[in-house]
């Protein structure tokens, strides 16, 4: 007789591959459909962890040819070996793919190698790319197939000059001129990794700012930092083509968003970042009959059920930021409710960073969100210039804005745009979790000298006042 599964999971990305670890420690059998040669979805294969490679490699890069000198560190001009930084890349990519691997290994986690499609309540058919398909008996099966890179009409993707997050991650050249389109977060990251390389980026944005739903004071500030890196704007625009030239080349043919006169843009290189749309092809839920809402997700409840029994789903195939760690968060939710547990999610302390140069990182609400919520607070700003660490490590951009309730001091949102912001938006993220005041914060020793003493700062000038400045 066949096995039965407790639980089978389409998909190894962040929230696959963290629900079947969960699942397993809480003792189901626990068995993942993946469609490609190696887990870890997008996120490890193809987006977060490559792109953070080359964000670091190319860091350092610029570093050491603009900032080691007034650090008293002579060295001669460096070159690119950009194959050598595409290596350090792959490496790191197959260290983590590797590392989940060993973690199925370690669990007990039995792995399918094709496309999963559902054929039935309790019922997956795998596909692959040889041999018979296989169909497995489960009491409970989670999508966890992600998303894939949105394009625009008429444009099409060669990975080569056109190219969406995946070919601007394996470019074998640094391209003279640089378009990208879409001034989100992939379409900053991946620019300014080009940028610090050697190559002229243009970014054109439909809207009138970069960074949609981030705090409006942010992003402008942001925008004059990337424009001394040398990266150039151009918002309120439309791409309506990309022309092919014989020798290779490309013309962005760019028009005004609202009508008017437009130009055109050369470039070696197009990226194509307007955003990513939930990957549901090829998983029969129209057979099955599970629902999806006006843009393509799957319809969940607050229990990521399905609108069919014993089906669930996660991460970016549903509503909700499209972040790798959302994804986790509701695996273990998932899994922690299908192993009789009461697991949960609070959306409203989700962090998110940019991890660019310096970088964003935001936690809860921003200005925007609450004035168009009518509700009163109040605004906690210490900039890095004004931060002994920051002086010290030639990091003196940015500053923490933190948001408070008026009355009941609660912190109820905070921006960070500075080096390392990443990695300090987390005590702020615990603060919110546990709905921590303002003063909570302020009161809490920070040692001395570091970057996250700016956060405390912030903090106590949401009281009495900052103590540096």
């Amino acid at each position: 007789m066949a096995d039965v599964f407790d639980l089978t999971i389409i998909g190894s990305g962040p929230g696959g591959y963290v629900a079947a670890i969960r699942a397993s420690q809480l003792g189901l059998k626990v068995a993942v459909v993946e469609k490609w040669p190696t887990f870890g979805g997008t996120c490890l294969n193809i987006g977060c962890i490559p792109s953070k490679a080359l964000l670091h490699a190319s860091e350092m890069f610029e570093e050491a040819g603009h900032q080691f000198k007034q650090l008293g560190i002579d060295i001669p001009t460096p070159v690119l070996n950009l194959p050598q930084m595409m290596n350090h890349k792959t490496d790191t990519v197959a260290a983590n793919v590797g590392g989940v691997d060993y973690l199925f290994k370690k669990n007990k986690i039995t792995s399918f190698r094709g496309i999963g499609t559902i054929a039935a309540p309790g019922k997956v058919r795998v596909t692959p790319q040889s041999g018979p398909t296989v169909e497995i008996e489960t009491k409970n099966i989670v999508i966890a197939t992600g998303s894939v890179s949105a394009n625009l009409p008429g444009i099409e993707i060669d990975e080569k000059t056109i190219v969406t997050s995946t070919g601007a991650l394996s470019l074998d050249k640094v391209p003279n001129k640089l378009v990208v389109i879409g001034a989100g977060v992939i379409g900053l990251e991946l620019g300014s990794v080009w940028a610090r390389l050697g190559a002229q980026v243009t970014v054109v944005e439909y809207l009138d700012r970069i960074l949609p739903g981030m705090d409006s004071e942010v992003a402008r500030q942001f925008q004059r930092m990337l424009q001394k890196q040398g990266i150039e704007f151009k918002l309120a625009s439309k791409v309506a083509g990309i022309d092919k030239q014989e020798n290779g080349a490309l013309k962005v043919r760019v028009e005004a968003a609202q009508g008017g006169a437009g130009e055109v843009l050369d470039a070696d290189v197009a990226l194509v970042a307007i955003g990513r749309k939930p990957f549901t092809e090829g998983l029969g839920l129209d057979i099955v009959g599970v629902a999806l809402d006006e843009r393509g997700r799957v319809r969940v409840d607050g229990q990521y059920k399905t609108s069919v029994d014993g089906v669930y789903a996660i991460g970016d195939v549903i509503a909700g930021p499209m972040l790798a760690h959302k994804a986790e968060d509701e695996g273990i939710a998932v899994a922690e409710i299908l192993g009789g547990q009461a697991g949960h999610v609070n959306y409203a302390a989700i962090p998110a960073v940019v991890y660019t140069n310096p970088e964003i990182a935001s936690v809860g609400k921003t200005e925007d969100e609450l004035k168009a919520e009518g509700i009163e607070y109040k605004i906690g700003k210490f900039p890095f210039t004004a931060n002994g660490r920051a002086k010290a490590m030639l990091a003196t951009q940015g500053f923490v804005k933190i948001l408070a309730d008026v009355n009941t001091d609660r912190v109820l949102g905070a921006h960070i745009v500075g080096k390392n912001a990443g990695e300090m938006i987390h005590e702020l993220v615990v603060l919110m979790e546990f709905s921590g005041a303002a003063e909570d914060l302020a009161r809490s020793t920070h040692a001395h000298p570091t970057l996250s003493e700016a956060v405390r700062e912030a903090a106590l000038s949401l009281g009495d006042g900052a103590i540096h400045i």
